[in-house]
């Protein structure tokens, strides 16, 4: 059977002055990105998705590079929509994104309610499900990813599966039986036990 892998983006610059959309990988994230590429999982993907924003596009695009793929764009990947805060400082981002996971059905200082951020990502992943035999790789974000791991595993949305600090991890699933195989794991695994 097939495997769908969720990949989310690695280290970014942060840049207050640029809108979080447009953040691009740091050196640590490109560096972890490329790593990536010898990993044994890779090379059975035959298909790469990525959200619209820069630093998933450009970790799609070094996986994409080494498969000699394509990678198709589907811009309802985005990460939940966080516009109303715009940029917040990590201790600030860090206790809001608590609260979006802890009252899903709320919209926490105007970001996306977490409840509509899971349907859609569920929906944009099932609608690109839809066509192709091949293993897929999602590339995308951490927020959103958790919302989808938690509704491929059928628990409630809490931030207990949130993937480890800093980006740059994976998860899989069975695309035939939508079960999990494996929770996040670092995409550069094992280098990731260096850094």
């Amino acid at each position: 059977m097939p495997i769908a892998y969720y990949i989310t983006h690695p280290q970014v610059r942060i840049d207050a002055d640029v809108p979080v959309p447009g953040w691009r990988l740091s050196d640590v994230g490109r560096a972890r990105a490329v790593a990536m590429l010898d990993q044994p999982w890779v090379g059975s993907i035959g298909r790469i998705v990525s959200s619209a924003e820069r630093k998933a596009i450009e970790t799609a695009e070094i996986l994409a590079g080494r498969l000699h793929l394509a990678v198709e764009v589907r811009e309802r990947t985005h990460e939940n929509d966080r516009s109303a805060t715009g940029f917040l400082p990590p201790p600030e981002f860090e206790a809001v994104a608590d609260q979006f996971f802890a009252r899903p059905h709320e919209s926490i200082r105007g970001w996306e309610r977490a409840i509509d951020a899971q349907g859609r990502i569920v929906s944009e992943v099932e609608a690109a499900l839809t066509t192709g035999e091949a293993d897929i790789a999602f590339v995308g974000h951490g927020g959103v990813g958790t919302l989808l791991l938690l509704h491929l595993s059928g628990r409630e949305i809490s931030r207990e599966a949130d993937q480890p600090a800093g980006g740059g991890n994976y998860f899989a699933w069975d695309i035939g039986s939508r079960r999990l195989i494996h929770g996040w794991l670092p995409i550069d695994w094992p280098a990731a036990r260096r850094l």
